[in-house]
């Protein structure tokens, strides 16, 4: 089956592992998906990305990471830019998520990175997601 968004089956993915408490959850495998989940993981999101090879396309598997009362320690996940409707901004302008508190993850010409690192580093692009 065709995804048409594989950023937001992603996202909806991690939401629905985490919110239903399972250690774990398998996803498709492709370069993009490999660069936002290790921002995920630097950032502390989750703990971990494995990638897992097979003849096809692959697959990671991302390790959930959870609080000491069971809390999952991601709180929100949205897609920002969508297929019909693609979010762009300037490094001047870009987004801050819960004032600060959050991230937002920015495909930007020198690769995905957060918003801090592309401020950082002077360079805009499409806004992917928000993570708090």
């Amino acid at each position: 089956m065709q995804i048409t968004d594989p950023i937001a089956d992603l996202l909806t993915r991690i939401r629905n592992a985490s919110t239903a408490k399972h250690p774990s959850v398998d996803v498709p495998a492709s370069n993009l998906k490999k660069a936002v989940c290790q921002i995920l993981v630097d950032e502390g999101y989750i703990k971990s990305v494995q990638s897992i090879e097979d003849n096809k396309q692959g697959t990671l598997r991302l390790t959930l990471k959870y609080q000491e009362n069971g809390a999952p320690v991601l709180a929100g996940l949205r897609r920002v830019s969508k297929p019909g409707l693609r979010i762009y901004t300037n490094c001047e302008d870009m987004p801050k998520v819960m004032k600060g508190l959050g991230t937002a993850i920015i495909s930007t010409s020198q690769g995905v990175m957060t918003d801090k690192a592309a401020r950082a580093a002077h360079v805009g692009g499409e806004v992917l997601a928000f993570v708090w």
